[in-house]
């Protein structure tokens, strides 16, 4: 346990000083106009490390896009391996793994943003727990801030160290406020962490894709990771509620935008943008073809839109003796020279 322990101090202290610099950033700005000792302040200060760490992983998350799309887009050669290699384990996943880098495709990369949120995550958990209990101070958090932090009170009731399982028995009663408010929060978290899931499910994959694999992994996570998450929920401080949820807010409209606006091809989410560029082609007037998207599946090309040409002017001498006017895309034609002479 001793070198675990090394290699997770090794972890967290420099997260420490990163999340408590973020943290201490929005909490001055916030400060500027609210309570500093208040939770409210603290409150929004958390929102705020929220949405910085959660910018800082859009390259992140372009990445897990890509990956789950090739994923999606090569499940029908990987039913194929399977049919023919079957039988043979070894090979199976041997081919697999050349399908795998012959497409681009890594199967881990879809983990990646949420594997780098889990030490943030535990180590907001811990400056939280540790600045209530003990007035313990991490990173840039002086004990006195952390004591601050710790004991801080949402409009002068709502702790942000309180959970749903203590609340039940603090002091002579249970505080229903804080039950209230951390079951609120837990739903919110869970019924985030479902919608991301379907919305990617429903939207996102190719019919020939629903019933492989990968598929399945899916909606087995579609269902362990919100039960996962609300049966943890109860025991955790709503200061890291608040910043989980938000968390899963974020990644919702991130990915409905992505899904909108760059599907993967053959998915209901791809006819539905189809449909809205043709549409918005007959809207201006110009001609919608349907396109293909590329076998890798990473980009999608624009419908092509061949603008209306406007007719030529014609002369006044023209309109008078009714010829029509000079096709522009046709070349003029030139009476041949007299070679040999007039007859």
């Amino acid at each position: 346990m001793g070198a675990i322990g090394d290699i997770g101090h090794f972890i967290m202290v420099p997260l420490y000083y990163i999340v408590s610099a973020v943290l201490l950033a929005w909490h001055w700005f916030f400060g500027l106009f609210l309570d500093p000792e208040g939770g409210l302040s603290w409150a929004l200060s958390i929102i705020g490390l929220t949405l910085v760490i959660r910018a800082a992983l859009i390259p992140l998350f372009v990445r897990q896009i890509k990956a789950s799309r090739n994923m999606q887009l090569i499940q029908p050669k990987v039913k194929e391996l399977q049919k023919k290699y079957g039988h043979d384990r070894q090979r199976l996943a041997e081919e697999t793994m050349k399908l795998y880098k012959e497409s681009g495709t890594n199967p881990f990369a879809s983990c990646l943003p949420l594997l780098l949120q889990m030490p943030i995550f535990f180590a907001l958990f811990r400056m939280i727990s540790q600045a209530t209990k003990a007035d313990t101070a991490h990173g840039f958090l002086t004990v006195a801030k952390a004591k601050e932090f710790g004991n801080s009170l949402v409009f002068g009731r709502l702790p942000l160290h309180g959970n749903f399982w203590e609340a039940r028995t603090w002091g002579d009663s249970p505080d229903g406020l804080v039950m209230v408010v951390a079951a609120v929060l837990v739903l919110a978290m869970t019924a985030t962490t479902f919608t991301t899931q379907r919305q990617l499910m429903a939207k996102n994959m190719p019919a020939d894709a629903m019933s492989g694999p990968y598929a399945q992994q899916q909606k087995m996570l579609l269902y362990i990771l919100p039960v996962a998450f609300g049966l943890g929920g109860v025991a955790f401080p709503i200061g890291v509620l608040l910043y989980w949820t938000t968390s899963n807010l974020w990644t919702m409209c991130q990915q409905f935008y992505v899904i909108r606006n760059n599907p993967a091809p053959g998915t209901p989410a791809f006819k539905a943008k189809e449909e809205r560029d043709r549409l918005k082609a007959q809207k201006h007037g110009e001609t919608f073809e349907a396109y293909d998207a590329p076998a890798t599946g990473t980009e999608v090309a624009e419908p092509e839109r061949r603008p209306r040409q406007q007719p030529q002017r014609q002369t006044r001498s023209q309109r008078k003796g009714g010829n029509p006017a000079p096709d522009p895309g046709k070349k003029p034609q030139t009476k041949p020279k007299n070679q040999g002479g007039t007859q």
